[in-house]
């Protein structure tokens, strides 16, 4: 059966984990330099797209160019957000059912900007495990509705995913903590 990942696809941060075969555990995966989270910011250079820690430098040089808190925009229209525009330095427009969001001379969408977050969770995991990996769980607010849910998965899609569930955060910690307590009984 081919693993499956968790991706907790975070407002400030996200990270990726499996489930260690032998202890039956969940598993942060780290990156390279060890570091679990990776910050949840994409900005778009001249030298092309990069996410995380890189991306993060770059709020201070090119802030319309860098996109963070991008979950606050998942499957929501222009109506939605339109109070929280100030907030943000990046141009946000309306689009067709979503935003779209004006950085680096392009559109792009909400999803689209995850995606670039969740392939970089995915490529992280598949060099911690030395395999191909196309199947991951997310988890998402209890608050998100049908829409932002779609988002989601349609950013998992995009991202070269199959999204095979969607999970309520509050969910999530529940079974993770159920886990931790039936193994160390």
């Amino acid at each position: 059966m081919p693993r499956i990942i968790g991706i907790d696809l975070g407002t400030t941060n996200s990270l990726v984990a499996y489930v260690d075969d032998e202890t039956g555990l969940p598993r942060v995966i780290p990156d390279a330099e060890g570091r679990r989270l990776l910050p949840s910011v994409v900005s778009f250079t001249p030298d092309g797209i990069v996410v995380g820690e890189s991306a993060k430098r770059q709020l201070v040089r090119r802030p319309n160019s860098t996109v963070y808190s991008v979950k606050r925009f998942m499957g929501r229209d222009f109506e939605d957000v339109k109070d929280e525009l100030r907030y943000f330095p990046f141009d946000i427009a309306p689009g067709q059912g979503t935003v779209q969001l004006r950085v680096g001379g392009r559109e792009v969408t909400p999803p689209e900007v995850s995606a670039v977050i969740l392939k970089s969770l995915k490529e992280r995991a598949e060099a911690h495990l030395g395999e191909p990996l196309s199947k991951a769980v997310i988890t998402v607010p209890a608050y998100f509705n049908d829409s932002q849910r779609q988002a989601t998965k349609d950013a998992g899609r995009i991202a070269g995913l199959e999204v095979l569930r969607i999970i309520n955060e509050p969910t999530a910690a529940s079974l993770a903590y159920g886990l931790q307590r039936r193994t160390a009984g």
